[in-house]
């Protein structure tokens, strides 16, 4: 079992930034790939960025050169930096953790609001 519980969100005016965290516990050694997806109202949930094992990123092209994804192995925990923000940045934002072993599993936080005002 992994937990995660994200914080950060909120509301921010177009061109800002906001960083979020999500704080992971449990068995968080058998964590393959952590990252974020989010989900408009009306939308299908999205991936925004993730972090594998072994440190390679993958990141929306939406996002790309806006947000960054990182992590602080030794807190288990995962950062989203979210610069230049925009209106349609806007939604919930849930931090997954997939493990493989010993099967695939997708773990998730309650999510948390980000609201760009343009």
């Amino acid at each position: 079992q992994v937990q995660l519980v994200e914080s950060g969100g909120g509301l921010v005016q177009a061109g800002g930034s906001l960083r979020l965290s999500c704080a992971a516990s449990g068995s968080t050694f058998n964590i393959n790939a952590i990252g974020w997806y989010r989900q408009a109202p009306g939308n299908q949930r999205d991936l925004v960025a993730t972090i594998q094992i072994g440190g390679f990123t993958n990141y929306a092209d939406s996002v790309k050169g806006r947000f960054t994804i990182s992590r602080d192995n030794a807190n288990n925990t995962v950062y989203l930096q979210m610069n230049s923000l925009k209106s349609e940045d806007t939604a919930v934002y849930y931090c997954y953790a997939q493990i493989v072993q010993p099967r695939r599993i997708y773990y998730w936080g309650q999510g948390t609001q980000v609201t760009v005002s343009s």
